[in-house]
């Protein structure tokens, strides 16, 4: 699944290709895609729309356009978007394509066809369904150690499962809080209330820090994701101990430990992260 780091890749290879554009019209080619409004009245509201401004939300993306409206995007775990030339090749999975008027095409591409498409006016954004229950952005700068710290105190549970609460902060999904919880040293399955103010230090300059990397090395490809131009990151090469099972641990030498948390699959180093 696209997290923060893939989706901001996505926005950065897309925003300054789109900014401007006019969508002449749009080809829904799977109708469930488009969540709001029908499928019919999607193409004839966007159509003529022209794109002002291109933003990410943890792991939406969202496209302002004029006549006060938002594309919101939600890649889920397999989904593009592709700025293409026209004849790119299309196939079983490219559901929606949007015709702009510089000739190029931008198309959503979804294999598991899980990814949601929502236009909705520019004034219902605060209270989307959607949005509304969002924690702040991983990396927004609002979000200070102290504001990171206060949101943790008071919560139970097992830290990783906290991470990836989308209402506590967005945009970190399995791959991150593994790498962030091994980057700060702590076990994946340690219970929030124990972590001392020490750890939480750690805890919070990880997550920058893993997420910032992570960007500049234009995200992780493990199987799926491309960039807005179709191109995979390079994280992968870094990643100390997602999908490394019986690895050895780049700090210590020991074996890379998996074990299922959450229904999903906790990576760890059971000799750093004690």
């Amino acid at each position: 699944m696209p997290e923060l780091p893939e989706v901001e890749t996505i926005l950065q290879t897309l925003r300054p290709k789109l900014l401007g554009r006019t969508i002449e019209r749009v080809e829904v080619l799977l109708n469930r895609v488009i969540r709001e409004p029908d499928a019919e009245q999607f193409a004839k509201d966007i159509s003529g729309q022209t794109l002002i401004g291109v933003e990410r939300r943890g792991k939406y993306l969202l496209f302002k356009l004029t006549g006060s409206l938002v594309l919101v995007v939600h890649l889920r775990m397999t989904g593009r978007l592709l700025y293409v030339a026209p004849g790119f090749p299309r196939d079983q999975y490219t559901h929606v394509v949007f015709y702009l008027d510089n000739g190029k095409e931008l198309l959503f591409h979804d294999m598991r066809r899980f990814g949601t498409i929502d236009l909705i006016p520019a004034d219902r954004l605060k209270t989307f369904h959607s949005l509304n229950k969002l924690g702040p952005d991983a990396l927004d700068p609002s979000l200070t150690r102290d504001v990171f710290k206060k949101r943790l105190k008071g919560r139970s549970g097992q830290i990783k499962k906290i991470l990836l609460d989308q209402t506590f902060i967005t945009g970190i999904g399995n791959i991150y809080a593994n790498e962030i919880l091994w980057k700060a040293r702590i076990h994946p399955e340690r219970s929030a209330t124990s972590l001392t103010p020490r750890d939480l230090g750690r805890l919070y300059h990880a997550m920058r820090e893993v997420l910032m990397t992570a960007i500049d090395h234009r995200g992780t490809t493990i199987r799926d994701y491309v960039d807005g131009e179709g191109k995979p990151g390079s994280f992968q090469e870094l990643l100390a101990v997602h999908g490394r099972e019986n690895q050895p641990c780049p700090l210590c030498g020991n074996s890379i430990v998996r074990v299922k948390n959450g229904g999903r699959s906790a990576y760890f180093c059971p000799s750093c992260q004690k």
